[in-house]
């Protein structure tokens, strides 16, 4: 009897209660992302994921993504591997799960300063200048970014002090980029995309340099989330990284999704998101040795306290991409 009862409950939930079971089952996530070009494909991944229900949000920046992704008020970020390597000095609790899209960084000049395109030689010779005159170049970023690590490793390696031979000024908000530049209340600034293309479109700004020649290379955004997370929402994070990977190769065949959701979600024009597309690339491997690297020039830089590469390499979990992509650890930037 019992047995039957048993029976009949299981058919009932089958024919009645299926579907509320299977909604209740499926993976949710909160996704964060910031609003740069090579960051704002992250808006596209809600209507790609499969088997989870993903809610993404927007932030002005890669540091607000991070605050939210540690207060527990998202479950997956889209950061850089600079946010990463700041958030493992602090003892946060974040695991790199994926890359996404490197790129994006760029150092523009006052044209009142008649800078020469990649000319460091003259570069320094008007940083001797203004330090012999008093009048420190006035160079700003974002600070903590991955345009201002890039921007004050590049520096460093040509033997620019970031901290005594420049001053440097702090703009939180990139879009805020173009005009302090075209006030000349800034000599130099190291921006973003689209804003960097935006600057030089305007006319506000010359190209400088590309600031990829220091440890991090042209490696800019990582997607991480938290152990708690991976424990009760393994699926869901599955699915966040099955769709990173799958949007990366839709976009390295097309660019058009990529112009359409710039031009939707920052107002800006077509050409401008064109044009700063030609400063990015999809990539979602991890790559293990390059982050090493990065969190060994933050510590030169004064950016971290102490020695974080055995964390950084402990928490770069290659098992979410492995399944994505069907590839070995060390096919993917391990």
């Amino acid at each position: 009897m019992r047995t039957s009862l048993r029976l009949g409950l299981v058919v009932m939930v089958a024919m009645f209660g299926g579907g509320d079971l299977a909604i209740a089952q499926t993976a949710k996530i909160k996704l964060g992302y910031a609003k740069c070009a090579h960051c704002l494909p992250m808006s596209l991944i809600p209507g790609m994921a499969k088997g989870v229900e993903v809610e993404a949000t927007g932030f002005n920046s890669g540091n607000d993504v991070l605050t939210a992704l540690i207060s527990k008020s998202i479950d997956v970020a889209q950061v850089t591997y600079l946010h990463y390597v700041t958030a493992l000095d602090k003892g946060f609790d974040v695991v790199a799960v994926s890359g996404q899209i490197n790129g994006g960084s760029e150092c523009l000049s006052s044209t009142k300063l008649n800078l020469p395109p990649d000319d460091w030689t003259a570069f320094k010779a008007i940083v001797a200048k203004g330090k012999s005159d008093g009048q420190l170049l006035k160079v700003a970023a974002s600070r903590g970014n991955a345009q201002d690590i890039h921007m004050r490793g590049a520096f460093l390696k040509q033997g620019v002090d970031p901290n005594k031979d420049v001053q440097f000024i702090n703009i939180p908000n990139p879009s805020d980029h173009l005009a302090a530049l075209q006030r000349g209340e800034v000599d130099m600034i190291c921006s973003v995309e689209p804003f960097a293309s935006q600057i030089r479109l305007a006319g506000a700004g010359k190209h400088f340099v590309l600031p990829y020649d220091q440890a991090a290379g042209n490696l800019t955004n990582l997607i991480v989330t938290r152990s708690d997370v991976i424990a009760s929402q393994r699926a869901g994070v599955q699915g966040v990284v099955s769709a990173v990977v799958e949007l990366d190769n839709k976009l390295i065949a097309d660019k058009a999704p990529w112009i359409d959701v710039i031009n939707k979600l920052t107002g800006l024009d077509k050409n401008v998101a064109t044009e700063a597309l030609k400063n990015a690339s999809p990539d979602p491997a991890l790559h293990r040795s390059q982050t090493l690297a990065i969190a060994a020039m933050m510590r030169d830089l004064k950016y971290i306290s102490k020695d974080v590469s055995a964390e950084a390499e402990k928490n770069m979990d290659y098992s979410f991409l492995g399944q994505a992509t069907g590839k070995a650890k060390n096919d993917l930037g391990y």
